[in-house]
């Protein structure tokens, strides 16, 4: 059994884009409900089916699994719900951590956000300066809710 501890973050700045080269990333849901969700997701030449469970805190039960690319691509194409996932991701170490931070495209356009995953839900960690707010707990955030509500639908509200 995996599980996955995951804090989120708004990012302060763009200091972060000269740490790293981004990898494009492209990703849809075959069932996206706050129970589970099941993604396919294409990384340059790799394909993966991703299962996680629901969330409890910042813990969810995760099982990730390699596919053919190919395989990844049709299901993405004829499956997946609609619009797909479209970000490049950078690895980012600071601290003893990898930093994942995404930058959204497509109907996401504009989102910029950084994860670290932990060992424990209180592990400390040091967070580079151009971290900012934390979002977590907000369900909007979570990829699999932005194929349903697009940031281009709420990012004038915040």
């Amino acid at each position: 059994m995996a599980t996955e501890i995951e804090r989120k973050f708004l990012l302060a700045g763009d200091d972060w884009k000269k740490l790293a080269e981004g990898v494009r990333y492209q990703q849809g849901y075959l069932c996206a409900q706050k129970e589970r969700t099941v993604r396919v997701r294409t990384i340059a030449d790799k394909g993966f089916l991703t299962i996680k469970g629901i969330s409890t805190g910042i813990s969810r039960l995760e099982y990730e699994y390699e596919i053919p690319q190919a395989d990844a691509g049709v299901l993405l194409a004829t499956l997946c719900e609609k619009p797909l996932i479209e970000k490049k991701r950078y690895k980012i170490k600071f601290a003893g951590f990898t930093w994942e931070v995404d930058e959204f495209f497509g109907d996401n356009a504009g989102l910029v956000v950084a994860e670290i995953e932990l060992e424990r839900e209180d592990q400390l960690f040091e967070k580079p300066v151009w971290i900012g707010s934390e979002v977590s707990g907000d369900p909007r955030y979570f990829n699999s809710s932005l194929i349903k509500n697009p940031y281009k639908n709420w990012k004038k509200k915040l």
